[in-house]
């Protein structure tokens, strides 16, 4: 094998390494839509102790895994990710006390969208034909999958509290690019996250049952804590639109977890949203490979 050849493996298996981790950062952020569905669907309290549980379950579980890597470290504050975090999780509960799932998903991934490519731009990134009109036919994927009927009453508070934790999750992501110790930093977060959690739930206090609690600790410790440090690994391999366009894929991953875990119905829309997405990060994700 020559060196040109050797050279295209090695590239080959960097990029199917950093496909796998996409794609596992990806059902980790379904698998938190269902759980919080999950745990909240029907409750009319619980949201600030959820939050909680969640946030220390990831900066416990991650303290543990720098701790057994490193040893002894000072876990450093960064303002912005720390606040960005806090406000996504909270933000993120309370707001599916009230709203349908299918609506919180298209406020969330909508404004998150909207989010990072206004971070794009702000930056200086080339957002070219091709990935507008990718993002733009994913994200008609996601509207056809969760438009909202007719009879939809929207409140202002929960619209306003997803649009709210969509922004964090946009700035949380934007930032993560930027992390040259994904685990460390990640962790450092979660860890400065808490007191903030603990905060809101001292001004408002709830309950939860043992069954949303233990779904709040496997959230917290596995489909954030390591899915968000997956997440941090690979966004410096992602230009902002991309990450962006990806993230679209997350409410129509979610929609089929619903349907096997919680016996959501799957409708024929569901298909042609499917399509959509893929469609659309397809586009943009092979322009964004073809391009110079």
């Amino acid at each position: 094998m020559n060196v040109v050849a050797s050279s295209r493996l090695i590239v080959s298996i960097v990029h199917m390494r950093i496909l796998f981790l996409v794609a596992l950062a990806i059902v980790a952020f379904a698998l938190n839509s269902v759980l919080t569905r999950a745990a909240l669907q029907g409750l009319e309290t619980g949201a600030a102790s959820f939050g909680l549980i969640r946030i220390v379950a990831g900066a416990a579980f991650l303290y543990f895994l720098v701790m057994k890597r490193q040893g002894v470290w000072a876990p450093k504050y960064r303002f912005w990710t720390t606040f960005s975090l806090a406000l996504y999780v909270i933000g993120f509960s309370f707001a599916y006390l009230s709203l349908d799932a299918g609506l919180g998903a298209l406020l969330l991934f909508a404004v998150v969208q909207l989010t990072l490519f206004a971070f794009a731009i702000i930056t200086g990134e080339r957002i070219g034909f091709f990935k507008w009109f990718g993002a733009g036919l994913a994200f008609s994927g996601v509207v056809v999958l969760v438009s909202p009927s007719s009879s939809v009453n929207l409140h202002f508070a929960p619209v306003a509290l997803m649009i709210c934790a969509a922004v964090g999750w946009g700035i949380y992501t934007a930032l993560g690019r930027r992390s040259a110790d994904p685990l460390r930093h990640t962790a450092e977060n979660f860890v400065w996250a808490a007191p903030l959690a603990l905060l809101v739930f001292l001004v408002m206090p709830d309950q939860l049952p043992v069954s949303a609690i233990t779904l709040a600790v496997i959230s917290g410790a596995f489909t954030s804590g390591l899915g968000y440090a997956i997440w941090y690994k690979v966004l410096p391999n992602l230009e902002t639109s991309i990450a962006a366009i990806l993230q679209l894929s997350v409410p129509v991953i979610a929609a089929g977890m619903g349907y096997f875990a919680l016996g959501e119905i799957i409708t024929f829309k569901f298909w042609v949203a499917t399509g959509l997405v893929v469609a659309g990060t397809a586009v943009a994700l092979w322009h964004s490979r073809t391009s110079p």
